[in-house]
């Protein structure tokens, strides 16, 4: 694995010509709040800030994660601005070369690619410069647009784990993508 991938304090990076990985910032507590009164996103995620109180010690949680090399949490912007959605990097095990990814979109930028880009980004990086062997994420089943974002940023679908997440309508099946290196 290659060292001092997480000594960068800025943990910027550029997805796209105009889309942009940013650590959360203070500014963008609204934005990341009202993504949790989406009903897309409230369907997928049962684990949701309930004030700006609550998401700004999110943030501080997500610079400690990259402080301590257990994760990464990056606002996905347009040329630096508004927010589009979220890309993370978490569960890393260096001594294993794994790690997951988890991502969403805010309802206007649905559709537009963005989810696959960001995801496609952030796996160049944590497999060619940071050195992870493999990737993995899963979705529910049911979120057959998750589904579609990873196989678009070619992540292979391996199965499915039974009745393994809890969702407010019950239990869900999950499905498991990985990337591994060389893919």
């Amino acid at each position: 694995m290659a060292g001092g991938a997480f000594e960068e304090p800025s943990q910027t990076g550029q997805l796209g010509p105009e889309t942009f990985g940013l650590p959360w910032k203070g500014a963008d507590t609204p934005a990341f709040l009202s993504a949790y009164q989406d009903e897309e996103i409230r369907r997928w995620h049962t684990r949701r800030p309930a004030s700006e109180v609550q998401v700004r010690e999110w943030f501080e949680a997500y610079r400690q994660d990259w402080e301590r090399e257990k994760g990464g949490h990056w606002a996905v912007t347009r040329d630096g601005g508004d927010v589009l959605g979220r890309i993370a990097l978490r569960g890393m095990d260096f001594d294993d070369g794994t790690a997951g990814v988890a991502y969403w979109t805010l309802p206007a930028a649905r559709g537009s690619g963005v989810a696959t880009l960001a995801l496609a980004a952030l796996t160049t990086w944590a497999v060619d410069e940071v050195g992870f062997h493999r990737l993995e994420l899963d979705h529910s089943t049911r979120n057959q647009a998750s589904c579609r974002v990873a196989t678009r940023a070619g992540y292979r679908l391996e199965g499915a784990k039974r009745s393994a997440a809890v969702h407010d309508d019950g239990r869900h099946d999950m499905h498991l993508h990985a990337h591994v290196r060389g893919d």
